[in-house]
């Protein structure tokens, strides 16, 4: 039996996070790149060390642990360093996200879903059978993402602008989650994209 792999993405503050939670409480295994990121950014790691290299010693927080606000400072207000970052951990999250798509397909998984924030920019879609994106308004975006992350409006905007646009996404997709409502109109788009797929899995 094929695994079907389904690229889960959106543009920060969209709601990707929420989709996500649906897909795990439906029993279906989710892959989150974030999650990958901090494995392979983990205390004395090569790549800690790295970026500690590029970054300087305020990218490393007392526990041994990488000060994420300070890197996220850093890099979204520029490019070039932003590009550093990903050329020292962009190899070895995909190593690790394409080690454990083998695991799920060895185990017969029917679904997997990779949740990943930069799928496009990092060019995943090419290791995906279709591409989920969450979308919501940008004004929705924007409101979200200085309230989630008590952010100035300009913070906001830089992290924003870090990314593809949510619409160019939506250009790219092979389905789209509207999440500019409630939460129970979200969980029902993916509900019934599920059933569309022979994927619905008991709760």
């Amino acid at each position: 039996m094929n695994t079907m792999i389904l690229g889960l993405t959106g543009s920060i503050a969209t709601g990707k996070s929420t989709v996500s939670s649906f897909f795990r409480k439906m029993n279906i295994p989710v892959i989150d790149a974030d999650v990958v990121a901090r494995q392979v950014t983990a205390p004395n790691s090569v790549a800690l060390l790295q970026i500690k290299n590029h970054f300087g010693d305020d990218a490393i927080n007392d526990d041994g642990t990488m000060n994420r606000n300070y890197i996220a400072k850093q890099v979204f207000s520029d490019p070039a360093k932003l590009a550093t970052l990903n050329k020292i951990t962009a190899p070895l999250i995909r190593a690790g996200i394409i080690e454990q798509l083998e695991k799920y397909k060895t185990q017969s998984a029917k679904l997997v879903v990779l949740d990943m924030p930069l799928l496009y920019e990092q060019h995943y879609e090419n290791i995906v059978d279709q591409v989920m994106v969450v979308y919501t308004t940008e004004e929705l975006q924007l409101q979200r993402l200085m309230k989630r992350n008590s952010l100035t409006i300009k913070a906001a905007k830089q992290r924003i602008a870090a990314q593809i646009t949510i619409d160019q996404k939506v250009q790219l997709a092979d389905v789209v989650i509207d999440n500019s409502g409630y939460v129970a109109e979200t969980k029902k788009q993916v509900v019934k994209w599920l059933e569309d797929q022979s994927f619905r899995n008991e709760e």
